[in-house]
């Protein structure tokens, strides 16, 4: 079973300029546990950031950077073809913004999130998730990786010492491979048949995939994101679903210190 404890997080700061997403980020910011903040490529300006990461520090959120492919247009759902070496690059460049703001508004940057289409690439290409492992433990060994357990980057980072949170998805279809299933436009969900899977999740071990089979699945972290149709209405009934069936949100890094100990 995963267990009674696990953190809630949710990309937010994914908005441009005047241009934002249907749910606020100050309503969001009151569900979650771990904000992933867009880190300018995908999504977010330094306006947005600030902001963001301001309010997370008032809320006592922890701060996570969430770097995407150089793909405004897209919002980061297309894949970019480049060396593995420009993409790290990419990456440092972004999570170096977050990283600033964190310093800025007086907390640290709890973990690293890649997004979209990014998040996908680096999932299944071991080369990528090798060089951002080794990055993140040159650079800051006590950041942490949130990726997929059903992930080569999951792998790779556990071997190079790079503390990992595995994701589930509250949001998303999953595929009987343990992956989910990438889309690049999300269909308006019942936010009560989200929170019943994620409570399943939580309780029972078990998520029931596409194809309609029911798999293990193991987790530290719950995800919704603010892009997906009616998400604060699916962000609060994740929320309502977990504490009336006695599960405790924490930080992710809370989280793993727990298990760790146990």
């Amino acid at each position: 079973m995963t267990g009674r404890l696990v953190d809630l997080n949710c990309d937010l700061g994914e908005g441009f300029g005047q241009w934002t997403l249907e749910a606020a980020d100050e309503d969001l910011m009151d569900l979650i546990s771990s904000a992933n903040v867009a880190a300018g490529f995908h999504a977010g300006d330094p306006n947005i950031m600030d902001r963001v990461v301001r309010l997370a520090a008032e809320r006592g959120v922890a701060v996570g950077a969430h770097p995407g492919y150089r793909d405004l247009q897209g919002f980061g759902r297309r894949v970019i073809n480049a060396r593995p070496e420009e993409l790290i690059n990419d990456i440092v460049y972004q999570v170096g913004a977050i990283r600033e703001f964190t310093r800025r508004h007086g907390v640290r940057l709890q973990h690293v999130k890649p997004h979209g289409a990014l998040y996908m690439e680096v999932a299944k290409d071991e080369d990528l998730s090798r060089q951002l492992a080794e990055t993140l433990a040159r650079s800051s060994p006590e950041t942490l990786l949130f990726c997929m357990g059903a992930s080569i980057t999951h792998d790779v980072a556990r071997a190079a010492g790079v503390p990992v949170v595995r994701e589930f998805y509250a949001d998303r279809d999953y595929a009987n491979t343990g992956s989910i299933v990438f889309s690049r436009k999300m269909r308006r969900l019942d936010p009560q048949e989200v929170a019943d899977k994620c409570v399943r999740a939580c309780l029972e071990g078990k998520v029931r995939t596409v194809e309609g089979e029911d798999i293990d699945i193991a987790f530290d972290s719950i995800c919704f994101h603010s892009d997906t149709p009616g998400a604060l209405a699916i962000g609060t009934a994740v929320r309502a679903g977990l504490v009336e069936n006695g599960i405790r949100i924490a930080s992710a890094a809370e989280v793993l210190k727990i298990r760790n100990a146990a």
